[in-house]
């Protein structure tokens, strides 16, 4: 009986991690003591899972002391247990197939450096599969081409997959990933020769119309005022919630009035989108962003002008801002960039999908 229920406690705590990790929610909570209102998503969900099941409730209201399955080394030590089953099953999807390799690095807040990696491979039927397999933690100042590619290799050996399977790869333009000579695909292709290294067709679309906008002084004068523009509205709450509330009501005089329809999914609330080098169309976002909301915005403005509790500086940028958006170069140049960036957003697309 005390096998049962120990099996049972612990089946309850896996639903409840499984679930929170495939919606990426965090499992932890500030304040886990049990005088806390709130425990954590982990215990606060096994509370509602406990609430409707009354096998689940007594198993977990009489836990004994060693077998609670609550500590975050238990968590831990569950999801190691998952991200170890969900590694096998990729590894038996690929087989004795050959994979490519793609990988990329980013930071998270505490500014650690993750090298995430995925594999691409032909799976039955020819239909091809990307699996996210693993991500390494590294440390910042040790980020070398041999470092990467040990540590690759490293993982990559413990689920028996060889280094001469590849015949591919795929990572960002950094020096230390795509460097002819030192970087980690030249000495990938040295151990394969055959893993030809593949920038992402849409990455270097996206970084050469950002290059070629630099060179081109007006262009480039543009998207920093576009930047300005949206940047001074989204970092102020007051500013977002005066705009969604004007839009708001530019929406009920039209619908009054017939010029637009209501219904599921039309008319929906916008909100102005900054633009990134590296995020594929997002330049384009940007410009449709202000310019379906370009009235609102200006009137938004026109408000601040008017706010005696605004500050000379932020009366100063309005002002700025105002000219901006009032004068034809401005106007002219938005829907300039509107026509050609939503050109080369059909071949980014298109890219995306055969990259």
């Amino acid at each position: 009986m005390q096998i049962k229920q120990n099996r049972l406690r612990l089946k309850a705590s896996i639903d409840v991690i499984c679930l929170l990790t495939s919606q990426s929610c965090p499992l932890r909570g500030h304040n886990e003591t049990n005088n806390s209102e709130n425990q954590g998503n982990y215990l606060e969900f096994r509370k509602v899972l406990a609430a409707y099941n009354k096998d689940v409730s007594k198993v977990i209201q009489q836990a004994p002391y060693n077998a609670k399955y609550t500590t975050p080394s238990i968590q831990k030590e569950i999801l190691h247990i998952i991200s170890n089953k969900v590694r096998n099953y990729i590894r038996q999807e690929i087989g004795n197939s050959k994979f490519f390799i793609i990988v990329d690095e980013a930071q998270d807040e505490s500014k650690t450096e993750q090298l995430d990696h995925v594999l691409r491979f032909v799976y039955k039927y020819e239909t091809i599969r990307e699996r996210f397999f693993f991500t390494l933690i590294i440390r910042v100042f040790d980020t070398t081409a041999a470092t990467l590619k040990r540590e690759l290799c490293s993982v990559l050996a413990r689920h028996n997959l060889s280094v001469e399977n590849s015949q591919g790869q795929g990572y960002d333009g950094s020096s230390n990933m795509r460097g002819e000579w030192n970087g980690l695909q030249a000495l990938f292709l040295s151990d394969c020769p055959y893993a030809y290294h593949v920038h992402c067709f849409a990455h270097c679309l996206q970084l050469a119309l950002v290059a070629a906008s630099r060179d081109v002084r007006i262009i480039h004068q543009f998207f920093s005022n576009l930047t300005f523009i949206i940047n001074f509205i989204v970092s102020s709450p007051k500013c977002v919630d005066q705009l969604q509330s004007v839009k708001s009501d530019e929406f009920k005089r039209l619908l009054s009035i017939g010029e637009i329809d209501s219904g599921r999914g039309a008319n929906q609330m916008s909100s102005l989108k900054r633009a990134g080098d590296t995020r594929w169309g997002s330049h384009l976002y940007s410009i449709r962003s202000l310019m379906k909301i370009i009235d609102a915005t200006m009137l938004v403005l026109e408000h601040i002008t008017n706010d005696k509790s605004c500050n000379s500086s932020q009366r100063g940028d309005v002002d700025v801002a105002l000219d901006l958006m009032i004068s034809i170069d401005f106007v002219f140049i938005a829907r300039l960039m509107e026509e050609i960036l939503g050109i080369a957003n059909v071949l980014c697309q298109s890219l995306q999908q055969k990259s």
